[in-house]
């Protein structure tokens, strides 16, 4: 079913990772946000002083279970699990000295006190190693992860032989032209249970799913996406029935049982840490949010039903609209009609219509559905790839008139400007006391030269002059790029 691997597929894997990499890692997770806080607090909790406890740290957040006279991360462990031993083997740098000597360069460096908060507490030691500790637990988690997704999307793409430009495009969209790209550079779960969710969908499509490694990695994946993100357990229940599908295509479907014993260990470690913190296996964080209460009271944690405001704002507002900070997408609609007429991977247009229909049905139903403090609809985007599979077929039935590529540069465009100009303006994301926060807090920030911190700010740059680097970098790589592929065309099987 997987084309044979080609010089293309190497070298555009290569590529596509370095530049989602750079485009993720130029740009620093945000300070003082309170839901990466709590999973960090965790982290060095459970490094620093052997527990799940996070009192000594809880004055960072406001997303903390309190259970007796303790305080815990309210948020599903899995990310925070992953960073553990991350923090553990960086913990010996952390406590040298190159620690006083980056808190004495940014300290002076005038860039990077531009992008303070008046009236803040500045640059210090403890600082300055708690965001060093998040930024590269951000790298090796959620940025990696997010690279991932693009690489296995491409392939997936290609699978289905959608052709290489119309792949590519469909990435680069999902990647760096959607709310995916604002978090894939932050220490949540939503980019990390995606990249899950779609590795196991790889292995699951792939030509031997019943082989038993790949039964096992693909229960482990549905596992961990569940436990790193609980509501994915609506896209993870489709992908059961779509291995369950498969294997009964091919006559094995006793050995799904090798799926599940990966899934109830993470399953039972799950409970054990319920167990351990909340005094049950199936209580979990948020049934002791001291300052959610109400909300996660109301209904089934939160959910009630489908709510046509919600609808309204997780799709076309300006205040969280998926397809309003990324239009782009919206081409994946007409894509799924055209993959349904063209007869071929019905199965796997089940799956993903399912999964991106799951996934906003139960957005539109939370009473918190904005998601705080957000760049567009947070919790759709482990379905975001699933889209990413109708752009892609999208684009590749389109693109033969010209006018409809006349509308593609115009998403694109849109795109662009709403995706990066509101992820890269100022500090935090954006309050959710905003209606518009493309006008009311992306606009006012870049015309203050307010720009999320990067790697040009640490040298230097400010403002929007900060952002130049990175600008040079695609540009270079994307050359490079261009350059390797006319090489080996002649030696590649397209």
């Amino acid at each position: 079913m997987y084309q044979r691997p080609s010089v293309y597929l190497r070298l555009d894997s290569l590529f596509l990772a370095l530049i989602l990499f750079v485009s993720y890692a130029y740009f620093f997770p945000r300070w003082a946000d309170p839901n990466q806080n709590s999973r960090l607090d965790m982290v060095v909790a459970v490094v620093e002083d052997g527990t799940f406890a996070i009192d000594p740290y809880v004055a960072n957040t406001v997303d903390y279970a309190r259970v007796g006279e303790h305080y815990y991360s309210d948020k599903p462990p899995g990310t925070a699990f992953l960073g553990i031993p991350v923090y553990a083997a960086l913990k010996s740098v952390l406590d040298t000295p190159i620690v006083n000597r980056l808190v004495e360069r940014l300290a002076a460096s005038e860039a990077f006190q531009a992008t303070l908060r008046e009236g803040g507490s500045g640059v210090y030691a403890a600082k300055v190693r708690f965001a060093l500790a998040q930024v590269v637990l951000t790298l090796c988690i959620s940025t990696l992860a997010a690279v991932t997704l693009g690489v296995l999307l491409y392939r997936v793409l290609l699978s289905m032989k959608i052709k290489r430009g119309f792949s590519l495009g469909a990435v680069l969209g999902v990647g760096l032209l959607s709310p995916m790209f604002a978090y894939g550079n932050a220490f949540y779960g939503h980019v990390l249970s995606a990249a899950l969710l779609l590795g196991a969908f790889f292995l699951i499509r792939g030509e031997h799913p019943e082989r038993l490694r790949n039964l096992l990695g693909t229960g482990f994946l549905l596992g961990y996406a569940v436990i790193t993100e609980y509501p994915v357990i609506l896209i993870a229940g489709v992908l059961a029935v779509y291995l369950g599908w498969r294997l009964v295509q091919r006559r094995v479907w006793p050995r799904l049982i090798w799926a599940a014993l990966p899934a109830l260990l993470i399953g039972g470690g799950l409970m054990a840490y319920n167990q351990a913190v909340f005094g049950g296996p199936f209580r979990l964080g948020y049934g002791y949010s001291e300052l959610w209460e109400t909300q996660h009271q109301t209904g089934f944690m939160s959910l009630t039903m489908p709510h046509p405001e919600a609808l309204w704002g997780i799709t076309f507002s300006p205040f969280r609209g998926l397809f309003f900070f990324s239009p782009l997408l919206l081409l994946s609609l007409p894509g799924f009609v055209s993959w349904w007429r063209s007869r071929q991977y019905r199965a796997e247009w089940w799956v993903s219509l399912a999964s991106v229909g799951l996934m906003f049905l139960f957005n539109a139903s939370s009473i918190m559905w904005w998601g705080g403090f957000a760049v567009g609809p947070r919790y759709i985007l482990p379905a975001v790839p699933f889209l990413g599979l109708g752009l892609g077929f999208g684009l590749a039935a389109g693109w033969r008139h010209r006018w409809f590529r006349g509308v593609v540069m115009v998403l694109g465009l849109g795109s662009l400007a709403a995706t990066w100009g509101l992820t890269l303006a100022g500090q935090a994301f954006p309050s959710d006391t905003l209606h518009n926060p493309l006008l009311e807090y992306a606009w006012p920030n870049w015309q203050a030269g307010n720009i999320a911190r990067n790697v040009g700010t640490v040298l230097g740059w400010q403002g929007a002059a900060s952002l130049l680097p990175w600008m040079g970098l695609l540009v270079v790589l994307g050359g490079i790029w261009w350059w390797q592929s006319r090489k080996v065309a002649p030696e590649s099987s397209e």
